[in-house]
């Protein structure tokens, strides 16, 4: 009776803080850890101190990259491959999201992108949805195939606890799962958007909104564009620092003999990271005219910053909960894990829905799916189902998109559920999740 009772303060700090928002989700994390420890008298869990220190490393390197402005030769680069392509922008512009996502380790640099995305498919009679609503949540998908971003590190974290037959799922296999099982999801998505929604001139709707002179002045508007600024060798420069970072990171995972023996062993991944992403943002700093100050006021940072204290609360409660009754839901649910494997990500998926964060529900669920005996590989086959917040409208880069869409057809339906966004994630989302299973079992991690 008493985990019924601390599940459920766990559900409720978790959609409470949800609904609020921000730091809140990590701080309603405080209420339920105390409520555990003064309330049930349970023992207080383990932060996941490396975990957060891997955020803060990755988020300050993210966050200098931007207020550099070597963010925008990105940005710039993705804007030149789509209006060279005006007609595939469906299939492009997921695409490109996902890459920039891929590359930076946040989703958040879909918001430059979208008004682009708009103008060309608009200026061109695409019906603006389809690359809107696959932009928005491709970039997201590109968080689980990130080597920087927030959820990786956290998995690889997880995982580096928890060898299988004496070998630990290292940072490159994760990846090499991850990565292609994330495209796969992309390409469908884009695959399925191209034929999506009638055609403007079919769209009864959207021809009587443009009868209007000024609703027609308002849809297709002025241009967004990055074409016509120049950047300036210190864009550049620190653009080619933190890919090189990237690089260094990636190469020494793949080569282990690359990284010094730290008591005869390799130097562990999570610490290598920590290590070069500082060392990026240093060297930006060092070698452009960046100014420090700015970099705490950047989306990017303050996003981070939000992940760490929403990782902090999140993982701790969950971590005090699911350790003191591990024996009773080892008892409880191993058999089913064993033999239904898949119920692991519909759990992932809720309680991505719930924290609104992959890295939050990966830090919530995967170390009680490791305790509980979920086999690690289908732990990486399936961490596409730690991205579930497309169920519902409200995430910000989806709220973005349709207001960025002045011809309305990017839309919340009138049940809500019917959003524009809903079938590219689920198709994206459950392709990932086959995919990642099959080369799982290719590679014998499952």
């Amino acid at each position: 009776m008493d985990i019924l009772m601390q599940l459920a303060v766990i559900l409720i700090c978790l959609f409470y803080g949800a609904r609020k928002g921000g730091v809140a989700l990590g701080l309603l994390g405080g209420i339920g850890i105390v409520i555990m420890t003064f309330v049930f008298k349970l023992t207080p869990g383990k932060p996941p101190v490396d975990v957060m220190l891997t955020i803060i490393a990755v988020v300050a390197a993210s966050a200098t990259l931007q207020a550099s402005g070597g963010l925008e030769v990105m940005l710039k680069g993705a804007e030149k491959l789509l209006r060279r392509n005006p007609k595939y922008i469906s299939i492009l512009a997921p695409f490109t999201t996902c890459a920039l996502t891929m590359m930076c380790g946040t989703g958040h640099v879909v918001y430059t992108m979208l008004p682009i995305i708009y103008d060309i498919a608009i200026k061109n009679n695409i019906r603006p949805e389809r690359p809107m609503a696959a932009a928005s949540i491709s970039s997201q998908m590109g968080i689980l195939a990130s080597p920087v971003s927030v959820a990786i590190v956290s998995l690889v974290a997880f995982l580096a606890k928890v060898p299988v037959g004496g070998h630990v799922i290292d940072f490159v296999q994760v990846l090499s799962i991850t990565i292609p099982s994330t495209l796969a999801g992309v390409l469908m998505i884009g695959i399925f958007s191209w034929f999506r929604g009638k055609d403007l001139d079919k769209d009864e709707e959207f021809q009587k909104r443009i009868a209007d002179p000024a609703q027609r002045s308002i849809v297709y508007g002025t241009s967004a564009t990055l074409m016509d600024k120049t950047l300036s060798r210190d864009q550049w420069t620190a653009m080619w620092i933190f890919i090189g970072a990237i690089a260094v990171v990636a190469i020494m995972g793949a080569y282990p003999g690359l990284r010094p023996l730290i008591g005869g062993k390799p130097l562990n991944m999570v610490l290598n990271i920590q290590m070069f992403m500082l060392l990026a943002g240093a060297l930006i700093i060092l070698f452009t005219k960046t100014d420090p100050t700015s970099i705490g006021k950047t989306e990017v940072f303050r996003a981070g910053m939000i992940a760490v204290v929403a990782v902090f609360g999140i993982a701790w409660m969950a971590d005090t909960v699911f350790e003191s009754h591990l024996p009773e839901l080892k008892a409880a649910l191993t058999e089913l894990v064993k033999t239904q494997p898949w119920t692991y990500a519909i759990a992932l998926l809720l309680v991505s829905k719930l924290v609104n964060s992959q890295a939050a529900a990966i830090s919530a669920m995967v170390p009680v799916g490791l305790a509980i005996g979920v086999p690690p590989g289908y732990i990486v086959a399936f961490a596409a189902a730690s991205y579930g917040y497309y169920i519902l409208p409200t995430y910000p880069s989806d709220l973005a998109a349709i207001q960025f869409d002045r011809s309305g057809t990017t839309h919340i339906g009138k049940y809500v559920i019917n959003h524009s966004f809903i079938l590219p994630g689920l198709i994206g989302v459950s392709t990932s999740c086959l995919v990642g299973f099959l080369l799982a079992d290719v590679t014998g991690l499952i």
